[in-house]
């Protein structure tokens, strides 16, 4: 679903013709229905064409169908049926990995990453980084607790939570309405607007006065909305309602001489009037006919807007953009963020807290896999590296538009198992106050840091710049190397400004292996891990001084994997691993 509200919606136009009169079969029908991406109604059909032995384009089809409408286990039961078949496309792997990995099967994703990334070993090793961090992670979860605002959610869709004021958010969903209209993709309502008394647990429809615009019918998706900081101005992302004949034709051949054309986004403006919200202008850098324009977000004084958007000139499929406010009021041209915090994937969801700190959603970074929350300081287009929020803030499956005021806690969107709808709205709270280091042997210690900071920021945990978190976690290596892998950077980088911030501080590096190999081999290997990690942290500015590094081969495992004790290979890539130990400066 986030697919189709980044982008917006395929639409289409069936010539005149005398075929478009004729009886189909149920076969052309699923076919027909599956090329207007009407994935739910299609599907329908295609189960009817299940026989004893089914084709296998029809198998692939269903499974489709099932990933598109967010049925993550069906749609891996499909896969492996259609991988059973010699005639499978091999894309079938790449897939079929996709939804074991969003189902939390990693040694089976790993297998089938490698079945199909055969001839790009570039991009296998960032999957399998996804996945080996995913495992770490979710062992290993951060001081962070999210749970299911069960008040808020259905079985259909709502995310997108913005504050309403202190005790209301707003949000979008696809829950059924009044007037029964659904949308053939999934099967379940058009997004609309709601509030969400958090003390009354009310929800009701926010409806939205057209007013003098002829840009908004309330016909197809509504939301999500951002307000100013004053609650006075809103900015309401809207799938665009300019009539058919007025957008350009995306050409496709067919039988049956169906033509699409797509429904992009874009922004429009709300201000409050008489306690409700009345539309009053159109967002200047809309251009419905080549590019979406949605999701936006605004700096504490209203002087900048980031949204996403696919227009020409970025970084990758969509990414975040900014505005400036201009003197007349007006909005200055759209910049691009830049690629620190645009990858050549999908980024979206912007929200910047009362800091001017950014939170975002990005596919295209490392990590667990899908949409995935990074935050980022600074602002326009000069951003410090992105910083993964890890589980339980990230799943593998996708997570995006987090808000919060204070840092400790706030809201965010996912459709992680166990929920009670496609996507849905969940809390999420610090619940540790003390800062643990995982030390190179014995139980963690608490070190409570009382140290002067080189340079004291924000008392925000959440975007990694209050008192330093020494929650230290180790750093993996893939099977039989030493080379520091993306997921492992992104620890080494917190790491490295944490020794910046705070120059008393020394560490140790103890480096380890599996039990696999002999122990002279790992001692070998071990050592070229732990000198890896330092080299990368004396490119990062860090003095050779303040660390102290050493390989202690295959000793030490974490768990029961011990020599010829059979393992899975989850289980092997925890003793695959550097620990980091603060030795002095701590206080």
């Amino acid at each position: 679903m986030k697919k189709l509200i980044l982008i917006g919606l395929l639409m289409t136009l069936l010539a005149k013709i005398t075929l478009a009169q004729e009886q189909l079969s149920v076969q052309q029908r699923a076919d027909k229905l599956f090329d207007q991406y009407e994935y739910f109604k299609s599907l329908k059909f295609y189960l009817k064409l299940v026989g004893h032995k089914p084709d296998i384009k029809l198998v692939e089809r269903i499974a489709t169908c099932y990933r598109y409408i967010n049925q993550y286990q069906d749609a891996e039961d499909w896969y492996a049926k259609a991988l059973n078949d010699p005639k499978a496309a091999k894309l079938d792997h790449y897939f079929y990995a996709e939804v074991l990995f969003r189902n939390q099967k990693f040694d089976q994703a790993r297998q089938q990453y490698q079945l199909y990334f055969t001839d790009d070993a570039g991009a296998l090793a960032l999957k399998l980084a996804d996945v080996d961090s995913a495992m770490v992670w979710m062992k290993q979860p951060s001081q962070f607790k999210v749970n299911n605002v069960g008040g808020v959610n259905t079985p259909s869709s709502d995310w997108g939570a913005a504050y309403g004021g202190q005790t209301t958010i707003i949000f979008t969903s696809d829950r059924e309405t009044e007037d029964g209209k659904k949308d053939n993709r999934t099967g379940n309502g058009w997004f609309k607007l709601y509030t969400y008394d958090l003390n009354t647990k009310e929800t009701k429809q926010l409806f939205l006065d057209p007013g003098t615009s002829n840009e908004f019918k309330d016909a197809y998706h509504v939301g999500p909305m951002v307000l100013n900081n004053k609650g006075d101005t809103a900015y309401i992302t809207l799938t665009t309602e300019v009539a058919a004949k007025n957008l350009p034709i995306d050409q496709r051949s067919g039988k049956n001489n169906t033509r699409f054309y797509t429904r992009r986004l874009q922004l429009v403006t709300a201000v409050k009037k008489d306690g409700g919200w009345v539309i009053s202008g159109s967002f200047p850098y809309n251009n419905v006919q080549q590019y979406s324009v949605g999701n936006a977000a605004l700096s504490k004084d209203g002087r900048l807007i980031y949204f996403s958007s696919d227009m020409q000139g970025g970084q990758g499929k969509t990414d975040i953009w900014y505005c400036e406010k201009q003197s007349d009021g007006s909005w200055g041209k759209p910049v691009n963020c830049g690629k620190t915090i645009n990858s050549k994937e999908e980024e979206s969801f912007p929200f910047v807290d009362e800091n001017g700190v950014l939170y975002y959603a990005s596919k295209g970074m490392p990590g667990m896999g899908g949409y995935e929350i990074y935050v980022a300081h600074g602002q326009k287009s000069n951003w410090d590296t992105p910083k993964n929020l890890k589980y339980p803030i990230n799943s593998t499956s996708d997570d995006f538009n987090l808000i919060t005021r204070d840092g400790q806690s706030g809201y965010l969107s996912s459709n992680r198992d166990n929920g009670q709808g496609s996507d849905d709205i969940y809390a999420f709270t610090r619940i540790k106050d003390s800062i643990f280091v995982k030390p190179i042997s014995g139980s963690p210690q608490t070190i409570i840091a009382t140290g002067k900071p080189a340079s004291p920021d924000s008392s925000n945990p959440l975007s990694g710049a209050s008192r330093p978190d020494f929650n230290i976690r180790p750093i993996y290596y893939d099977l039989d190397k030493s080379f520091i892998r993306p997921d492992a950077a992104i620890e080494l980088d917190r790491l490295a400004g944490i020794l910046k911030q705070y120059p008393a501080l020394k560490i140790a590096l103890a480096s380890y292996c599996d039990s696999r190999a002999s122990y002279l081999y790992n001692l070998a290997l071990s050592q070229r891990r732990a000198k890896a990690a330092v080299t990368y942290l004396v490119k990062k500015g860090i003095v050779p001084t303040r660390m102290v590094a050493k390989g202690y081969s295959k000793s030490n495992p974490v768990n029961q994997c011990a020599d010829k004790v059979k393992c899975s290979e989850a289980d092997h890539q925890l003793n695959r691993r550097t620990e980091i130990k603060v030795v002095s400066g701590s206080n």
